[in-house]
């Protein structure tokens, strides 16, 4: 390939790293609204979303002209194929970012509401699986990759949990008041959303690297880690 393309690739990225990083602050930001019931948190999630959505839009077309005009092949196409990937799920979490600052803004205009649920254990489980899976991104590193998609379940684990928990209040509470239930419920989703995306991320990772597809191969994902 001609130095134009290696230079293209290599502005891609710079671009696709600088994506992450915004999308990793929208998240701690949205969480940190929630915690604090911080107006003015809510408010710069959501202004963020605008840039992380012109970020995401320029990363594809950068892709798309790249393909167009070198015709890469082999290792090069994996590589711009990955990129595609990782910048739509991307955008899709600072999505839920959004979605979750929407909740805390709820609750912020509500501070005689009390929210009696623990999302503390979740946010930092899931904020560390998005930060890991952004560190096997830039390092290339397929084992950190790998042991995001091991985590994975534990997240999942603790969403049922919470379901079960805010369930059991809706009983309690003789159905009275719903609307702060379920936008209970949807802070517990969109995190675990958060994760699942990063977990996609980190298949994508290992798939640039080793050009190996492993969704749906659960089984792969403690190789090495249990043993």
């Amino acid at each position: 390939m001609t130095i134009h393309f290696l230079k293209e690739i290599e502005q891609l990225k710079k671009n696709l790293l600088a994506l992450s990083a915004l999308v990793e602050r929208s998240v701690f930001l949205a969480v940190s609204a929630l915690e604090r019931r911080d107006h003015e948190l809510v408010r710069q999630v959501i202004d963020a979303d605008e840039e992380i959505n012109r970020r995401e839009v320029r990363i594809e077309e950068e892709c798309l002209k790249i393909m167009a005009l070198y015709q890469p092949v082999a290792i090069d196409l994996r590589f711009l194929v990955a990129v595609l990937k990782i910048n739509s799920d991307f955008e899709r979490i600072g999505d839920m970012a959004v979605n979750i600052a929407e909740r805390a803004r709820y609750f912020a205009a509500r501070t005689d509401v009390e929210i009696p649920f623990d999302y503390a254990a979740m946010a930092d489980r899931v904020k560390d699986m998005l930060r890991r899976s952004i560190d096997a991104l830039v390092n290339l590193d397929t084992d950190a990759a790998r042991g995001v998609c091991f985590t994975d379940e534990e997240v999942d684990e603790q969403n049922r949990g919470l379901y079960d928990q805010i369930k059991q209040a809706i009983k309690d509470s003789g159905g009275r008041k719903p609307a702060r239930y379920l936008h209970m419920l949807s802070v517990a989703k969109n995190l675990e959303r958060i994760a699942d995306l990063a977990t996609n991320i980190a298949e994508d990772v290992i798939y640039m690297v080793t050009g190996e597809i492993v969704r749906h191969k659960a089984a792969i994902y403690s190789e090495d880690l249990t043993e």
